[in-house]
C-alpha cells in the first residue's frame, strides 16, 4: 500500500513544478515587458537614431529579447520543461524562420538585382 501511494506522487512533473504560474514569475515578466515596449517606443518617437536601419535592427533586438521573455516567464519553457523537446522544438522553428527569411530576403534582392534596366518600364506599361 505505501509502495502505491509513493508513486501517486510522481507522475512526470519536474521538481519546478511550484515556478509555474507564481505571481511573482508574472509580475517579473510583465514589468520586463512593459520595459521593453517602453524604450523601442521611446527610440522611436524620440527620434533616437539618424538611420533607420540602426533603428530598425535595435527595434528587431528588443523583440527578440521580448520574446525569449515572453517564453520563459509566460510559457514557462526551460532546457527541463517537457524533457527537453520544447526546447529541440524551439530550436529547430527558429532555424526553419531563419532560413525562410534569409532565403526570400536574399531572392527579392537578387531579383531586384538581376531585372534588365528597361524591364520595369516595360512592366509599367503593360496593360
Amino acid at each position: 500500500m505505501s509502495d502505491h501511494s509513493h508513486h501517486h506522487d510522481d507522475h512526470g512533473h519536474g521538481h519546478d513544478e511550484h515556478d509555474h504560474g507564481s505571481l511573482r514569475s508574472y509580475a517579473i515578466g510583465f514589468l520586463l515587458s512593459v520595459i521593453l515596449t517602453a524604450i523601442p517606443f521611446w527610440l522611436v518617437m524620440g527620434k533616437v537614431f539618424d538611420k533607420s536601419s540602426t533603428a530598425a535592427l535595435v527595434l528587431l533586438a528588443f523583440a527578440a529579447v521580448q520574446i525569449v521573455v515572453h517564453m520563459v516567464y509566460f510559457l514557462h519553457m526551460n532546457g527541463k520543461s517537457e524533457g527537453g523537446w520544447n526546447m529541440l522544438a524551439l530550436i529547430f522553428t527558429v532555424m526553419l524562420v531563419v532560413i525562410m527569411l534569409a532565403g526570400s530576403i536574399w531572392v527579392m534582392y537578387h531579383l531586384n538585382h538581376n531585372m534588365m534596366p528597361g524591364m520595369m518600364d516595360a512592366m509599367r506599361e503593360m496593360p
